[in-house]
């Protein structure tokens, strides 16, 4: 299964600014750019506050065709968006969603270009704990998380095959043809991936216990 294009990237070696920025300070950037992205009115402020995640992006010397390959699987559905947004309400407002939505996906993989997947997950663990008293599982958290930053790259791969099959068939245009098998395959992957957690005596709310 192929793994190109993967909407998140990987993390890069380096030692810039941005790698040695403490992980709560990545955390908070995304959770603002998260927030931003319902304050923000302005479509010309949206492409400024892109512009500096871009530049963030690209400082981490993470390249710039990382940068592109981290936003390219969300163009069809943002242009698809975007034209809806431009049909109800206009180009300004058009853009300032696309745009934001943007700031979001760049901003997320500033953080994991930039941080390695067990310091993530280990402050994803970090985090949460104050929550326990809630009721929340810090240890089930991390282990969805990298359970889906381990799907994402499969079901990407999975999407350009059957693209790419498709295509050959001459079904490119078929919904069905490109919806039908990659929904399949998830699905199947989703049913191994549980068998091998079960398989392993994860995941279970016993073996989280609350303190």
């Amino acid at each position: 299964m192929r793994r190109r294009g993967v909407l998140i990237p990987h993390y890069v070696r380096g030692d810039s600014v941005v790698h040695r920025t403490p992980l709560w300070l990545k955390f908070l950037l995304v959770a603002a750019c998260g927030l931003a992205s319902f304050l923000i009115v302005d479509w010309l402020v949206s492409a400024v506050v892109l512009a500096i995640m871009c530049a963030l992006f690209l400082l981490s010397g993470a390249g710039f065709r990382r940068l592109i390959r981290a936003v390219w699987l969300v163009t069809p559905l943002l242009a698809a968006v975007g034209a809806f947004q431009w049909w109800q309400l206009g180009g300004p407002v058009a853009a300032r969603i696309v745009l934001n939505v943007l700031v979001c996906v760049v901003a997320a993989s500033v953080l994991t270009a930039t941080t390695p997947v067990q310091a993530l997950l280990d402050g994803v663990v970090a985090l949460s704990k104050p929550f326990r008293r809630f009721g929340a599982d810090p240890e089930r958290f991390a282990l969805t998380i990298a359970i889906m930053l381990r799907s994402i790259p499969f079901i990407a791969g999975a999407f350009s095959d059957v693209r790419d099959s498709a295509r050959a068939r001459g079904l490119e245009r078929n919904p069905r043809a490109l919806v039908l098998p990659v929904f399949i395959t998830t699905v199947a992957y989703a049913r191994q991936t549980g068998d091998a957690l079960a398989a392993r005596g994860l995941g279970e709310a016993e073996d989280y216990p609350l303190d």
